[in-house]
């Protein structure tokens, strides 16, 4: 008996009754904990990776979960997967050789979870088709549709038209481009409006052992709908939690910095809920041009502490103050069939005081560019970035990193790569600021005309003030009219390796 594959089959089979029992038992324990009963019958689904009508109803019932809660793109995730173990099963039988791996460029998740399973020989009653396998595409088309990513409907039609075309089912294939069509149009539209919301991201972090039990020290990316901020949240755990371990027995951490173990009180249950971003290196911020691009497929995030060298205060002025970065990796990338995922890496990396004032410039191009690039001008945010980047009450931001790093008694405190990089951001900003005073004057009425005049003025003593500091012309009154876009954006990009450089690390 040894040399056969029994033994290991009954170990498997131990093993998952044990995972469906203790699930099974612990979804009426979590059911008013979404992320908790999620968790559960993802454990579920996995225990049956081998036997695909179980891990579909499994997948199924997360999707009905997640749409309750108005999480569409988690909810068609779960029909993604439903639909890739089924085109893999197809494959073992040979009926449709691409198996899941035809699904990578919808969701980077999909090979991984869905190619492994071994199929369960007790099975066999099973009957998915290709047949099956259409009307399970036409309901991911139909879920993405909903959740408002509208760019992967093309990947999904992509599989779906050729088999419309073998039939020759011409009302189906106008219906498919009609949808195709309407899809295209929304892109445009939300590109345009940039009203398209798809979600914002949470690094939360549990402490307590004796409430957490296993999820003590665990830390996860959340991913929340639409505009959910943070206050939001964390009012939500903190509720959801109480209700769980009773009144004031937990309590929030209200700051992103590192927690101390020793700290904690273990007669409560710690919370620690930061807003985080997702995080592309330069090579991949190339690639992922749009918004949407970079909200899918993503499990790299950052979050920022401000510190100084004196441990007491976390601001001081420009030249002290330091600034680290966390970059935290998730599992699995977002969105996936859950709206948490755990961490499983981060690295810290700290920027001296020239590297913030020089990663804050950046961030001042690059957001002034946005907005004077857009198709139909936005007026109210073009006003917000002026009167941020020359407005008199903040002028002394820009200047401020100038005159602290800048000035010629103190370059030769600084590597000259550092200068030089500061130097060249400047020249953008400048220029850039100048081609969004000449679009402001463009679309001012009559009587912004004397505001406009200020801002043009604040923005001349700016340069002028620069000008000294530079020891050369930064900008001629021309130069609005004619300085490049494209220039002002490879040139800021370019100095993201500079900020992310090997001196950086902590």
């Amino acid at each position: 008996m040894q040399r056969t594959c029994f033994p290991l089959e009954v170990k498997e089979l131990t093993k998952k009754i044990r995972t469906v029992l203790m699930a099974t038992a612990q979804m009426k324990e979590h059911q008013n904990d979404p992320e908790m009963l999620v968790d559960l019958q993802y454990s579920l689904a996995k225990s049956y990776s081998s036997t695909p009508e179980l891990r579909k109803t499994w997948l199924d019932s997360m999707a009905k979960i997640h749409i309750k809660n108005g999480n569409l793109s988690e909810a068609a995730h779960c029909y993604i997967h439903g639909v890739a173990l089924v085109a893999e099963y197809l494959k073992r039988r040979g009926a449709y050789p691409q198996g899941c791996r035809v699904f990578k460029n919808i969701s980077t998740n999909v090979e991984a979870d869905e190619s492994e399973g071994q199929e369960d020989f007790g099975m066999q009653d099973v009957q998915y088709t290709n047949e099956s396998l259409i009307e399970m595409l036409e309901e991911v088309a139909e879920a993405l549709e909903k959740a408002e990513r509208y760019e992967l409907l093309g990947e999904v039609y992509k599989l779906i038209i050729p088999v419309y075309e073998e039939r020759r089912d011409y009302q189906k294939l106008a219906q498919a481009y009609s949808i195709l069509h309407s899809a295209y149009t929304k892109i445009v539209q939300v590109s345009l409006s940039g009203k398209r919301l798809l979600g914002k991201f949470f690094r939360v972090a549990l402490y307590g052992q004796n409430f957490f039990e296993e999820e003590d020290s665990k830390t996860y990316i959340y991913k929340e709908p639409k505009v959910t901020g943070l206050t939001e949240l964390c009012q939500r755990l903190q509720c959801l939690y109480t209700e769980k371990f009773g009144k004031h027995t937990v309590r929030l951490i209200k700051d992103s910095n590192k927690v101390n173990m020793k700290d904690l009180d273990s007669r409560f249950a710690y919370i620690q809920v930061t807003y985080v971003e997702p995080y592309f290196d330069e090579r991949e911020l190339e690639d992922r041009q749009t918004d949407f691009e970079r909200n899918n497929n993503v499990r790299r995030f950052m979050f920022e502490t401000p510190f100084t060298k004196d441990p007491k205060k976390a601001h001081g002025s420009v030249d002290e103050q330091y600034k680290r970065r966390t970059i935290l990796t998730t599992s699995h990338s977002f969105p996936y069939v859950k709206k948490r995922i755990m961490v499983v890496y981060h690295q810290d990396m700290e920027l001296t005081p020239i590297q913030v004032a020089i990663d804050q410039m950046q961030k001042k191009v690059v957001e002034i560019h946005e907005v004077v690039s857009m198709v139909t001008p936005d007026m109210k945010k073009l006003q917000l970035k002026l009167q941020g980047s020359v407005g008199v009450q903040v002028n002394a931001g820009p200047l401020a990193f100038a005159e602290a790093f800048l000035d010629k008694s103190k370059l030769r405190n600084y590597a000259r790569k550092f200068t030089n990089s500061l130097k060249d951001i400047y020249r953008q900003f400048v220029q850039v600021c100048g081609i969004a005073l000449e679009l402001n004057g463009t679309l001012i009425m009559t009587e912004q005309m004397e505001y406009q005049e200020s801002l043009k003025e604040n923005f001349r003593n700016m340069v002028s003030k620069l000008e000294d500091i530079f020891d050369e012309k930064l900008f001629s009154d021309e130069d609005g009219k004619s300085i490049s876009l494209d220039s002002t954006n490879r040139t800021s990009m370019s100095l993201f390796n500079v900020i992310s450089s090997p001196t950086s690390q902590a």
